[in-house]
């Protein structure tokens, strides 16, 4: 087992993988990261439900790309990095992008005064973006 860090959308939390071929979690694991519960009837979050498929093995590790594909969802794994990244599914991100709203953020300026995208509602700006990559 491996100390990673689990990013999904708004929760970042540290858990413990096997990162064999097929990196897998516990249910306990997957739980604290996502919120996901393992259930005789398959994952659940709340009241709903999907069946857990080929996802859960005999030993009730979930492995992690079975999971990522049962919830329609992209999976990054970093071994290198010990870093997980689970996306947010497409329909999810569908409705975004027909309102056409930019989500909003917050970032310092070069003085470190915070704006927030939010800030300038019904305002027309310019926002420059630039990667290393």
């Amino acid at each position: 087992m491996t100390a990673y860090t689990f990013i999904d959308q708004d929760t970042i939390a540290q858990v413990e993988v096997d990162d064999g071929a097929a990196p897998t979690l516990s249910p306990t694991a997957l739980h604290q990261a996502t919120g996901w519960d393992v259930k005789p009837e398959g994952f659940c979050k709340g009241e709903v439900c999907v069946p857990a498929g080929a996802a859960v093995a005999a030993d009730g590790a979930v492995d992690l790309a079975a999971f990522a594909k049962l919830m329609s969802r992209p999976l990054v794994i970093d071994q290198a990095e010990r870093a997980i990244s689970l996306g947010a599914a497409a329909r999810d991100r569908g409705g975004a992008l027909q309102s056409l709203d930019a989500p909003d953020f917050t970032l310092p300026d070069l003085d470190g005064n915070l704006h927030s995208l939010s800030d300038y509602r019904g305002k027309k700006i310019l926002l420059a973006a630039y990667a290393s990559w």
